[in-house]
């Protein structure tokens, strides 16, 4: 059974900062004993972000290679982020994390894992000023996500969150936010078994707290959704970053357990 594990994990391949032997150098230095990588998906759309077509091969070829050369030391796992947009073949990855980093507005890609700045001028053209628009219409697109791809791990889901620190845009504690966040939830528990308590969000400087929200960490738990914690890791030095506050957070979301992948499948262990 494996003690220490992030799922999450970016490399030079895509936007991440670190290749990937340096970054499972950097996990053993750290007492990991498992490490899942999961590039991001080809977008056609955001090409600076995702890797290329070719550049998915070589990521394949790479992690499987380093898997047998680590294999006495560490175990690797082949994943991968699949943005809900994106045309990339979802076969011969031994797990899927599902992510919406845009919404789709005709035949546009608005970005939403962006700063505040972005956001006021997105909220102003394509919502009337309306930050609850926004809100409902991302909501209203990631409870399509099934029809797009079979995936295990709902990626960072209230994404839309990520500057309630820096600016006011929604009342995301108002019911009128968590109808909109819940009802999405209920239709993808259908398919979706996973969601991750993600901190990156916190090394990065945008919240102090990880995604999801408190409020629906225990709507998530009252769904049946079980947990896995990551670090959305794209500098290794942070691979295992606020993973006591991921736990905390999960308590208090009244959660007793976390999720790991094993060789069997996802098994849950004790927080």
């Amino acid at each position: 059974m494996y003690k220490k594990q992030n799922l999450h994990t970016h490399s030079t391949f895509d936007d991440g900062k670190n290749p990937l032997e340096e970054t499972i150098q950097i996990a053993l230095d750290k007492g990991f004993d498992s490490l899942g990588f999961s590039g991001h998906a080809y977008m056609y759309y955001s090409e600076n972000y995702s890797m290329s077509v070719a550049g998915t091969e070589e990521y394949r070829k790479e992690v499987l290679r380093l898997r047998e050369k680590y294999a006495d030391r560490i175990k690797i796992f082949l994943g991968l982020e699949f943005d809900m947009f994106s045309d990339t073949p979802q076969d011969g990855y031994e797990y899927m994390i599902g992510a919406m980093h845009y919404l789709k507005m005709g035949d546009e890609f608005i970005g939403v894992d962006r700063p505040k700045e972005h956001y006021e001028k997105i909220i102003k053209e394509y919502f009337d000023g309306d930050g609850m628009k926004l809100v409902k219409e991302y909501y209203r697109q990631i409870a399509d996500y099934p029809k797009y791809a079979k995936i295990d791990i709902l990626a960072h889901y209230d994404l839309v969150t990520k500057n309630i620190e820096r600016a006011n845009f929604f009342d995301y504690e108002s019911k009128e936010y968590m109808s909109a966040a819940v009802e999405a939830l209920e239709t993808l528990r259908k398919d979706i078994n996973f969601f991750e308590v993600n901190t990156g969000v916190i090394v990065r400087g945008y919240r102090t707290t990880p995604y999801p929200m408190l409020s629906i960490v225990k709507e998530m738990k009252r769904l049946g959704y079980g947990a896995v914690i990551t670090s959305d890791c794209h500098d290794a030095n942070y691979l295992d970053a606020y993973f006591d506050e991921a736990a905390q957070l999960l308590k208090a979301g009244g959660y007793k357990e976390k999720y790991i992948l094993t060789d069997n499948g996802f098994v849950a262990v004790p927080l």
